[in-house]
Parts: C-alpha cells; sequence; structure tokens
C-alpha cells in the first residue's frame, strides 16, 4: 500500500512521479520493484482522484503487466459523519485518513509506505518476513531508521522520533516538526527556540505492516482529533499514523515490533534533494543493485 495522495508543496510538485531514475523512473517505481522482489504481489496506490491519468501514464501502464495494481483515492469528502469539509481546504487530512481510505478493500495483512521515500531492498524483504510468518491482529511493525540519515540539508522535516523496550517493541512514538541540521547537528525548532535532538534517534518513515484491524482501531482517533482541530485549524489540520500508532501503543490497544534493515533510507522533500538521490540511483545501477531498465 503507497501513500501518494499528498501535493508535495514544498517539493513544488507531484513528487511521487517525478523522474529520479535515467529512463525517467520515479522512486515509487523502484519501490514497487524491490517489493516484487521481496514477494509481495499487488499494489495498492492512495492518490487523488484527480491524478489518476498522471498516475497510468507515468507508472501503471508501464508495470502493469509485472505487478497487480489497484488505486484507492483519497477523497476529501470522504470524513467522520457530523464532519463536513471547510470550504477552500485542498490540503488532505493526512495519513491515518489515506490509511481508512483502504477499509473495506484491503482484507490481507499489508505493508505501507510512503511514495517519494527510497527504504532500500532489504527493508521490504524484513517487512515481507514479518508479515508472513509473524504478524496478527493487535501485533504489527515497524521498519526503523536512524534521524541523522533521514534529514534534508535543504529545509526542515517532520519525524516521529521512536523509543523501544529491550525486546525492540515500541514504548512510545513523537512527532517534531522543523528538524533541521545546525552546525552539523540535528535540531528542532518549538516556541521559537531552536533545541537539540540525538543524531542516533530511531525514526519512523512510515514503513508499517499491520492486519486489517488497524482500520477499526484507527477510526476513532481520526474522527476526535477531527472533531477536536478542525475548528481552530479548518485548512491544515491532519492527523498522521505515527501519532494515530502511539496512541494505541500508550493506551495498550496494539503492540509494534522495530524491525531494522541493513539499507540507508533516502527521498525527495525539497527540489533540491533530488540531483543527490538521481546520483545514488545512477550508483546503484552501475553496481548492478538494479539493471538499467526495470521491467525488462
Amino acid at each position: 500500500m503507497i501513500l501518494a495522495a499528498g501535493l508535495g508543496s514544498r517539493y513544488g510538485g507531484m513528487k511521487q512521479i517525478d523522474g529520479v531514475g535515467n529512463h525517467g523512473e520515479p522512486i515509487i517505481e523502484f519501490s514497487i520493484y524491490d517489493a516484487k522482489e521481496a514477494g509481495f504481489e499487488k499494489v495498492y496506490l492512495i492518490i487523488r482522484r484527480e491524478h489518476e491519468d498522471a498516475f497510468r501514464r507515468a507508472l501503471t501502464d508501464k508495470i502493469g503487466k509485472k505487478m497487480k495494481v489497484e488505486f484507492i483515492f483519497q477523497d476529501m469528502e470522504k470524513l467522520p459523519e457530523g464532519i463536513t469539509l471547510p470550504e477552500g481546504r485542498t490540503k488532505p487530512w493526512g495519513t491515518t485518513h489515506a490509511l481508512l481510505a483502504c477499509k473495506g478493500i484491503v482484507k490481507q495483512p499489508f505493508a505501507i509506505i510512503n511514495a517519494d521515500d527510497f527504504y532500500g531492498k532489504d527493508a521490504y524483504k524484513v517487512i515481507y518476513r514479518y508479515l508472513t510468518e509473524e504478524i496478527s491482529d493487535d501485533h504489527y511493525a515497524m521498519v526503523g531508521y536512524r534521524l541523522g540519515n533521514t534529514i534534508s540539508e535543504n529545509g526542515t522535516v517532520t519525524r516521529g522520533i521512536c523509543q523501544e523496550d529491550e525486546d525492540n517493541n515500541l514504548t512510545a512514538i513523537r512527532e517534531i516538526k522543523s528538524i533541521m541540521r545546525r552546525n552539523g547537528r540535528p535540531y528542532y525548532q518549538e516556541d521559537g527556540e531552536w533545541k537539540p535532538v540525538n543524531e542516533n534517534s530511531l525514526v519512523s518513515m512510515n514503513f508499517w505492516g499491520f492486519t486489517p484491524k488497524i482500520f477499526r482501531q484507527t477510526e476513532p482517533l481520526f474522527k476526535t482529533y477531527i472533531e477536536e482541530h478542525i475548528g481552530e485549524s479548518p485548512m491544515t489540520c491532519e492527523y498522521v499514523i505515527p501519532t494515530a500508532i502511539g496512541e494505541l501503543v500508550k493506551n495498550g490497544t496494539c503492540s509494534v515490533k522495530v524491525l531494522s534493515s541493513n539499507d540507508k533510507w533516502f527521498g525527495v522533500t525539497y527540489k533540491e534533494d533530488k540531483p543527490e538521490v538521481m546520483e545514488r540511483i545512477a550508483k546503484m545501477k552501475e553496481a548492478g543493485i538494479y539493471p538499467d531498465l526495470l521491467w525488462q
């Protein structure tokens, strides 16, 4: 399941399908390739309805014979009973809303990722193994990454900072906004003050393994959040998956196993990130990690 309905406001366009490979492949195409190699057989693309033609031209027409693809639309108007779309709002309601768009459609254990993040081949193998051998209702998983490896050099980022116990179970997760590197170290801004954050902190990059029970567990949390925040920030409030999982873990509703990967994350938050991503992709092709043409 791929979260691909964002507007890419910081990037300045649809980064989900912007080419970074030498044949115009977007990051999402490498993600699907890696997922297929790990054993996944179907992809659900969560998109905005008006972007369907663009995704078909850029992606699904090319990979449709190699991987089953189904679109799921994250409709802005689809909100809990009693809540209406504020006039003029264009910003999506967050990744939890995107997750809930899959309720009733996805009926098996699944992994969920961001469209614009490169997670590495090993991450898909690790999560696939968990989904096929260990996962059960209320016992989920996430692939964690080191904060220092996930910061853009071209602006601030938001990250879910994680804590885990001695058995590698998630104990808490806190969303921190406006993280950037200053004088070589990560800092975040809060109440107008820059505060340090540990470079080795474990962070969530929205790579989760769930069963369909997650829909029932997050739906009431999403409704409560929107009810509490729509009045004060009708154009911008959003409820993200790390925050929802943090609440579920805190109240003992579920457990989340923290899985580690041997690969390094990279991605495109800002347009200025693109050249480095293109260079990394090119080097991996040169090294034979990927073929020149992915689907030949």
